[in-house]
């Protein structure tokens, strides 16, 4: 049997339809002391049909699958996210040998690009020293939403990353691989190799996550 294409639809004022068998595999944070975001933990995948849901409206009670708690809660889903190109919105800024590119509208505030010490944009200067360069390429690679991106002497890199749907602890849905996510007003999302969808039901950007789960202290 041929696989189907791994494909992510949004339904209109309802849930996420995965399909093409797209590993689901939950991630969670893992903090220094002082409570900033280091790097990611895993755990293990769940089991899934080939065709699944996703809650979207944040109201599950089988989160991070749907239950149609959605059509109980009167769920807005109304898609509010640009349609243009993360090349269209970037901000470039460059350093010896790199150039950093920042897209606000998809930030979400994962805090993996700042530190006690330092944070990605303080780096970009020092980046002629090997440290502070693998620094901020470390700090960049980690980022969810892919706000942040960078080229190397020209060439845009980006961390190998599988086909594949991490709800986070408490957190949006991050999506790698450049699976497709199909809207359902019809609107292009942009096939990219990170993108960080809403699960909260309350950001401002749908489908994509604007960080409202820390601010409302959403729980999954």
């Amino acid at each position: 049997m041929t696989r189907r294409e791994p494909k992510i639809t949004v339904i209109a004022r309802g849930p996420y339809e995965v399909t093409g068998d797209v590993a689901l595999c939950p991630r969670s944070v893992a903090y220094s002391p002082q409570g900033e975001p280091l790097t990611w933990k895993s755990t293990a995948a769940l089991p899934h049909a080939t065709t699944y849901y996703l809650c979207r409206c944040g109201q599950s009670r089988d989160k991070p699958f749907c239950d149609g708690s959605h059509a109980f809660e009167l769920f807005d889903g109304t898609e509010t996210a640009p349609a243009t190109t993360f090349a269209d919105r970037a901000e470039h800024h460059e350093g010896p040998g790199i150039t950093v590119r920042k897209d606000g509208d998809l930030c979400h505030h994962a805090g993996f690009c700042k530190q006690e010490l330092t944070n990605w944009f303080e780096l970009i200067p020092q980046t002629d020293s090997t440290g502070p360069l693998s620094e901020l390429i470390a700090m960049i690679e980690r980022c969810p939403s892919g706000a942040l991106t960078y080229e190397l002497d020209g060439e845009e890199i980006e961390p190998p990353l599988p086909e594949a749907i991490a709800p986070v602890a408490n957190g949006p849905l991050f999506v790698s691989g450049r699976v497709t996510i199909e809207r359902a007003d019809n609107q292009p999302i942009e096939r990219r190799n990170r993108v960080s969808l809403c699960r909260c039901g309350r950001s401002d950007n749908k489908p994509l996550c604007d960080g409202t789960h820390a601010k409302i202290g959403f729980e999954a």
